[in-house]
Formats: C-alpha cells, sequence, structure tokens
C-alpha cells in the first residue's frame, strides 16, 4: 500500500508525544509538553505522578495529556486499576491508556477481563480510554478476543503495546486490529515507532493514533 498524503502539521495530530522512563525529571517533562505545543501533537502521554505537572505546563493548549494506567505490566489488581484512573482524572488528565491483564486473557478469563476494562472506562468518566494489548505476548486468536471484549467495554480505542515489551507495533498487527474492530472504533499504534515512514506505513495499516517519544523526528521527515 502507498503511505498517505500528510504534511508535517496533519502528521503531528495523529501522535501521542511519550514520554514514560522511570528516570524522567520535570525538565523533561517540561521540554516534552513545549515540544507538543510547538509541533501540535495529539497529545503528552505520561505517567501518573506527572499527570497534574504536564497539565500545568500545557495551560491554555490544544494538547491533551495522557495518562497510562496499570503501566506497563496490567497485572495488578483492577481495583488499583480504577484507583490509577480515578487519581489520573483528579489531576486533569483527559485520557486514559489502560494495559489489559495478559495472563487473565490468556487463562480465557473474559468476564474478569471486562470487569476491569468496564471499570477504568466508569472511571474515566467519558474521557478517551486506550486498551493496551501488548501484541508480542498474544496469538491472532487471543488478539482478535482482546479487540471484542474492548469494543464493549465501554473504552475507545485498542492499542498494540506498552513499548517495554519484546517488541512494539507492526503493520500486520494494525491490520489486524482495524480489521477486527471496524472503521470507527481507534487503533493505536504504539512501540518502536522512530521514522517517519514507519509512522506513515501504521497510519496507511489503519492507525489513527500513534504513541511514539519520537514524535518531533518524525513530524520533521515531512515538509510543513
Amino acid at each position: 500500500m502507498n503511505a498517505p498524503s500528510l504534511n508535517a502539521i496533519q502528521l503531528a495530530g495523529y501522535i501521542d508525544h511519550t514520554l514514560l522512563r522511570p528516570d524522567a525529571t520535570v525538565a523533561e517533562i517540561k521540554n516534552l509538553c513545549a515540544d507538543a505545543r510547538e509541533y501540535g501533537f495529539s497529545s503528552v502521554c505520561v505517567n501518573g505522578s506527572w499527570v497534574a505537572q504536564a497539565c500545568h505546563f500545557l495551560e491554555g493548549s490544544n494538547v491533551r495529556v495522557s495518562c497510562v494506567v496499570g503501566f506497563p505490566l496490567g497485572a495488578m489488581a483492577g481495583d488499583v486499576k480504577r484507583f490509577e484512573t480515578e487519581t489520573a482524572v483528579d489531576d486533569g488528565a483527559h485520557e486514559i491508556d489502560v494495559v489489559l491483564n495478559i495472563a487473565l486473557l490468556k487463562q480465557g478469563e473474559d468476564r474478569q477481563v471486562m470487569r476491569e476494562l468496564v471499570d477504568v472506562a466508569e472511571a474515566a468518566d467519558e474521557r478517551t480510554v486506550k486498551v493496551i494489548l501488548e501484541t508480542c505476548l498474544l496469538t491472532d486468536d487471543e488478539k482478535v478476543r482482546a479487540c471484542h471484549l474492548i469494543v464493549e467495554s465501554g473504552a475507545h480505542f485498542v492499542k498494540t503495546s506498552t513499548g517495554f515489551g519484546a517488541m512494539g507495533a507492526t503493520v500486520a498487527d494494525v491490520q489486524l486490529l482495524r480489521k477486527t474492530v471496524g472503521p470507527k472504533f481507534g487503533v493505536k499504534a504504539s512501540g518502536g515507532i522512530r521514522a517517519t515512514q514507519a509512522a506513515l506505513a501504521l497510519i496507511q495499516a489503519g492507525a489513527n493514533r500513534l504513541g511514539t517519544s519520537s514524535g518531533v523526528a518524525i513530524v520533521q521527515g515531512l515538509p510543513p
């Protein structure tokens, strides 16, 4: 497939500009937010302890603040994920990126997976919820089953990866997720996206949001 025809401003609108390293400093969060303002990224994506600070740095802009929940393993209790979501909302988060409980999915405990996702969607109080699958740990059948649960749960996006797994986003996975959730549901590609052409290929495959810490370099690869 041919890459979509986008300029730098349009491509920036797909990007969640991300900084999730455990050693990130307040100065780096401030720079992340400054880049997001300058380039017009869709959001910044940060850990929960930085949400209030990021909201402060982005005050008066159209850039949203996304907060990761249950990150990066997804293996904590569902009540913890709900509390994390409530805290992020209280701190000003506009979007929630929550890691699905991979073991529960693999064990076929779909009802419990659904309960967790519904709890997070309810706690998000109509804010956008993106559910991270960590696709490198799942079979295609498990990815499809997860997508059906996510669509039914009240979430808004299915997301490929945390960026902390063995592999990140692939064109094949994005195509599978898009085929499964249909044309109107959100698909976010994340993990290992560092180059402009790779970003465009994932958009062509069906992603309508990209999570990357290389947003500036990616948009600089296109004309304004």
